[in-house]
């Protein structure tokens, strides 16, 4: 392993500098622009970057082309975290916040555009992303290179969307809509 290299022993998980991450494009989208630089809970504050960022996006990519532009942020994290997590000799760092991002994306993309709604969507995805229910922890520790970093946070979002639904189902129907 070379010196310049941000681990000193291999799977060692230490903290890049701001500068190395920084260095290449792939590494500022991975660590979230530096939000996954921030500790503790590197992936909260990803994801509290994706949520901040949701409303310019939406306003700058229209609509219809909103689903293809989330596809293409997924299908591209897939590189850029295994990029960068190659690079630092880490299978999954904990700084590698893209996933989370997508991940937020998908998330408020598949829901109704009801502000309570919203909150409580991220809110499911970060309880499902920290605590792993199953398939999500299998395929985090089974799913290698940039699909893993990116699948398990994608499950996690599928679960957080079927139970915000579910929520507003049962507001429905209790409220008597």
């Amino acid at each position: 392993m070379s010196a310049s290299s941000p681990t000193s022993q291999r799977h060692r998980v230490q903290w890049p500098s701001v500068a190395w991450v920084f260095r290449s494009p792939h590494r500022i989208l991975a660590f979230g622009f530096g939000s996954g630089l921030i500790r503790p809970g590197s992936g909260t504050w990803g994801s509290v970057l994706a949520l901040m960022l949701w409303w310019p996006l939406t306003a700058l990519v229209p609509w219809g082309w909103l689903g293809a532009f989330l596809l293409v942020s997924a299908i591209a994290g897939v590189w850029i975290c295994g990029k960068t997590t190659e690079d630092l000799d880490v299978p999954d760092h904990v700084g590698v916040v893209w996933d989370e991002i997508v991940a937020v994306w998908i998330v408020l993309w598949a829901l109704p555009n009801v502000l309570w709604l919203l909150l409580l969507g991220f809110l499911l995805f970060r309880v499902f992303d920290i605590f792993k229910p199953w398939p999500i922890r299998q395929l985090d520790a089974q799913v290698g290179g940039g699909l893993g970093v990116m699948l398990d946070d994608g499950v996690a979002a599928l679960y957080a969307i079927a139970g915000v639904w579910g929520c507003w189902w049962l507001y429905q129907t209790m409220a008597g809509q």
